[in-house]
């Protein structure tokens, strides 16, 4: 099997895979055999011509190889190539490889030029989209630290929430760094500590971002469920596994990758191993549907209710309204497109992972911060004092040199 950091290096790492066997067949030939006389008492050599590996043949016999078996790449074709083992070594294979092996339509120059504007584009959507994020989630995180009418659990969870949103546009940008920094390095080969690292970094900050939606979605069932409890007794519990599960996790792959499967920077979602990311992300975004489906019940049941006064109803909703909208926003496209092989929709899980998921982070800001009743009053009421402190300011300014 082979592995990838992008779909295009398959090429070059299949054909590197192939000469690198063909190359020991040669070595061990050469280990085993006598001294080679002239071609005519020997025959044919194995030999790599770049593209196949040719084995070993008598003078007078030939042997066909089939194009290269590389999906999405090549054309299936039943056509062979064929070489004959003369006096003078392997003849030309014929037909050439390009008469025979017929290549996918990829598009010429033009559509390169298109691709690479494309991309371009992307990457300032998204740089613009995180920048925006990083920037209102400070903000969010400023706001609910320094307001001391603001600390409570929920505002706790939510600052978590918000880290693990920061954590993961810095991520982003930091493998952005490593990984295409520089245009002369090889990304097919590329197999550095730096880049690992990078990827181990990234992939914490996805998991870490959808546990802690996890937990706001646990800790609003909670506070549904257990209306009259304390909930400061769970918060080390909603730490451990927006932090710590994510963290247990990647572990595990690190030490997967590092013992099975360590090619390349480890970014390649084509190996089998990448399941042991993915299925904990799944089974996040499967536990919050549930939720989401369990909360909504216990919502309708609260409102229709007529022993709870409207005071309370309008809680509810404030609650609510917040984490119902983030659940199925967050990892419905995850969902879909884990369904399908990763060459299918490649375009539109650019633009969802990356335009689209950049701008998550201000959502979220905006529903649980900016958007929130209760943080909008204390910003008022601390807005109000400290222009009522200012004009008392100026008032006593002006007294004293009316006195003076």
């Amino acid at each position: 099997k082979v592995q990838a950091t992008h779909p295009d290096c398959s090429i070059i790492l299949y054909f590197q895979e192939q000469e690198a066997e063909c190359l020991e067949i040669i070595r061990s030939e050469r280990e085993t055999s006598a001294p080679p006389g002239p071609p005519g008492q020997r025959g044919c050599l194995t030999e790599w011509d770049g593209v196949s590996c040719w084995s070993a043949l008598p003078i007078g016999q030939s042997r066909a190889v089939a194009c290269p078996d590389i999906l999405h790449f090549f054309k299936k074709s039943k056509a062979l190539i064929r070489r004959n083992c003369t006096e003078s070594g392997w003849s030309f294979p014929s037909p050439p490889y390009y008469n025979a092996c017929e290549l996918e339509a990829i598009g010429g120059n033009n559509d390169t030029e298109a691709k690479k504007g494309y991309f371009v584009t992307m990457k300032v959507l998204y740089t613009c989209g995180y920048s925006t994020s990083l920037a209102a989630l400070f903000l969010a995180i400023g706001i609910f630290s320094c307001f001391r009418k603001l600390h409570c659990t929920r505002n706790s969870i939510h600052i978590h929430f918000f880290t693990s949103f920061i954590l993961r546009g810095a991520a982003v940008f930091i493998k952005d760094a490593v990984l295409f920094s520089d245009e002369s390095v090889d990304h097919c080969t590329m197999s550095t500590v730096n880049c690992k690292a990078a990827i181990v970094f990234f992939q914490y900050s996805v998991l870490a971002n959808f546990y802690w939606l996890l937990v706001e979605g646990m800790y609003l069932q909670t506070l549904l469920l257990l209306t009259f409890t304390s909930d400061k007794r769970y918060i080390w519990w909603y730490i451990l596994i927006g932090w710590g599960v994510p963290m247990l996790t990647v572990c595990v792959w690190v030490v997967t990758r590092l013992q099975y499967d360590n090619h390349g920077c480890w970014d390649d979602y084509t190996s089998l191993y990448w399941w042991v990311i993915k299925a904990p992300i799944l089974l996040a975004i499967f536990v919050n549907f549930l939720i989401f489906l369990n909360v909504t019940r216990m919502l309708a049941q609260k409102i229709r209710s007529p022993d709870i006064s409207k005071s309370y109803k309008q809680q509810y909703m404030r609650l609510t309204k917040s984490t119902l909208l983030l659940i199925p926003l967050f990892g419905v496209h995850y969902v879909v497109f884990a369904l399908f092989p990763e060459h299918i929709g490649v375009d539109a899980r650019l633009y969802f992972e990356l335009v689209l998921g950049s701008y998550q982070g201000f959502l979220v800001a905006l529903l649980y911060c900016f958007l929130n009743g209760e943080v909008q009053a204390e910003i008022k009421r601390n807005w109000g004092k400290w222009q009522s402190s200012m004009e008392s300011n100026v008032f006593n300014l002006v007294t004293q040199d009316f006195t003076a």
